[in-house]
């Protein structure tokens, strides 16, 4: 019931965004706009938040610099698998690889299993994530969307964009102890209720317009089976990982089914939102659309297997 409880929502969402579009109730033009606000206006507020709050410590650092190496390694290694998962959509395929939905999927399923206090092992996961799609994925788009571009010029077109001054404004003011300055004094309240205003809308307005863009189509049903199995070995790889480098870690069980359970979630939800340059037409945000919601159907069937196994 408590499963039910976590995802009947995002299950709403998605429903929410796949009848407006059967029912013409929303165009294509405004479900871009909503996609465009949440991308370039409401989300640095999200990333700032996140890595303002984390509690950063030794083993915290260690963990998003293994995961975030994994994941690295297999966008690199999906680059050289387009001729397994299909030309038609390798300019976006790779990007589907990397980071798994924390916040929005694992977290809530987690902290079913598990109690509250051994949420930051997965948190930390997902601050690494952030890093990916909001410091390596956009400096990889703009470095393909830029072309021949002076080195000097797409640095700093990297460095000054939203996400990356989100990234680096949230981690000074979290080691130079500045946030925790501001959240002891009178302005604490004010910055969680205008964060909670902020942040609020951004993950149902993603899971709507993911919705919105659902469909299952027979020509994609290969290729997507195709990058499904590629991300299902990768994501493996990354707990059996785990199990070789962290096995005093994993043998705390609370810690281990939160391995198991957030490197088999769907794909980050903001990342369809992050390669939209790279989409070409709406197929492709058909085909990204398919492959988080088969993701989503993965993540139950493991959490499932969890639950029964305990």
């Amino acid at each position: 019931m408590k499963a039910v409880q976590v995802l009947f929502p995002v299950f709403f969402m998605l429903f929410l965004g796949y009848i407006s579009r059967k029912k013409q109730w929303v165009t294509y033009e405004q479900n871009e706009g909503a996609k465009n606000l949440v991308l370039n206006v409401l989300f640095p507020f999200l990333v700032y938040n996140v890595l303002v709050s984390s509690k950063i410590t030794s083993n915290f650092v260690i963990h998003i610099v293994y995961v975030d190496t994994c994941w690295i390694l297999i966008y690199i290694i999906a680059n050289h698998l387009t001729k397994f998962t299909g030309k038609r959509y390798a300019h976006i395929s790779s990007f589907l690889l990397m980071t798994s939905e924390g916040g929005n999927v694992a977290l809530p399923l987690y902290l079913t299993l598990v109690t509250a206090s051994n949420a930051i092992n997965t948190v930390t996961f997902d601050v690494g994530g952030i890093l990916i799609n909001f410091g390596l994925v956009p400096a990889i788009i703009t470095k393909k969307t830029a072309g021949h571009i002076k080195p000097s010029i797409l640095f700093k077109k990297i460095i000054t964009s939203s996400f990356m001054i989100a990234v680096i404004l949230g981690l000074i003011a979290n080691l130079t102890g500045f946030h925790h300055s501001v959240m002891s004094s009178q302005l604490g309240p004010i910055y969680t209720n205008t964060i909670q205003m902020v942040t609020g809308p951004i993950m149902g307005i993603i899971l709507f317009t993911i919705g919105y863009e659902l469909k299952f189509e027979t020509k994609m049903l290969k290729p997507l089976f195709k990058l499904a199995l590629v991300r299902l070995i990768g994501c493996s790889l990354i707990i059996a990982g785990f199990f070789l480098f962290f096995p005093q870690l994993m043998q705390n069980e609370a810690f281990k089914i939160g391995v198991l359970l957030y490197f088999m979630c769907p794909t980050g939800f903001p990342v369809p939102l992050q390669v939209q340059s790279l989409v070409k037409n709406r197929d492709d945000e058909t085909f990204m659309s398919a492959f988080i919601s088969l993701f989503i159907i993965i993540a139950l069937i493991v959490y499932t297997i969890i639950v029964i196994a305990r």
